[in-house]
């Protein structure tokens, strides 16, 4: 019996590295996509690290058999809009919107025929406003809107296309910011709830599609950092 294989951008911290982790429990042969995997430190034979800045490239490897895409790539920086560099205006629309769109692209037709499943991890900023966040929100609103109308048309040939839109989340997307997820576990999600809620879809009976998910904490509470 071949092994399912899955690629997972953003493999080697956060979101993508737990989901990594999950889809190797779950016996797939899973290849992680990231600019480097120093902090990794993730040594599984099922695993192949690729590597690879999305930000910048637009040629991807072929992978023979994939059934699993997931998403999960992504960088946010929060100000008002005035404030905000042209290079991060830049650098949030190339990671979070053009590189998925890229990468659905060149994997789709194989995913097609396997009757795979695509995962994208939107952000609930793409579904609410997003204060001093108007750039990020609008990548990710795009992104879901992507994925919901991909489904549409490709639903036919079996594909699945899920949306994850979770809210604030305990990785270091905020070592950059001026702000990061409360103290309080009930206030943010764990990298490693968001991999169970995939594995649990991929659990789900064919024929039937989750195709959006909005995953929050129970309470909701930032704190800003000390300058």
């Amino acid at each position: 019996m071949s092994l399912k294989s899955a690629l997972v951008t953003g493999a080697s911290s956060g979101i993508g590295l737990a989901v990594v982790k999950k889809l190797l429990s779950l016996d797939y042969k899973v290849y992680g996509m990231a600019r480097d995997f120093d902090k990794c430190q993730l040594e599984d034979p099922l695993f192949i690290p690729i590597m690879i800045d999305l930000v910048k490239t637009q040629s991807f490897p072929d992978i023979k058999d994939l059934t699993l895409l997931v998403h999960a790539a992504g960088v946010g920086y929060f100000a008002p809009h005035e404030e905000l560099k042209i290079t991060q205006i830049e650098e949030m629309i190339a990671l979070n919107l053009t590189a998925p769109l890229l990468l659905s692209r060149h994997y789709l037709r194989t995913l097609k025929q396997q009757q795979g499943t695509l995962f994208f991890i939107n952000s609930i900023s793409g579904i609410e406003p997003a204060l001093q966040g108007a750039v990020y929100g609008a990548t990710k609103a795009g992104l879901k809107h992507f994925a919901t109308s991909l489904f549409k048309e490709a639903r036919k040939s079996g594909l699945k296309v899920v949306n994850i839109n979770p809210d604030i989340t305990k990785t270091a997307f905020f070592d950059h910011l001026h702000f990061q997820e409360s103290a309080d576990p009930l206030c943010y999600i764990e990298p490693e709830d968001i991999a169970k809620v995939i594995a649990d879809v991929l659990q789900t009976r064919a024929g039937t599609v989750i195709t959006d998910i909005t995953i929050q904490p129970q309470k909701f509470q930032i704190r800003k950092k000390k300058k």
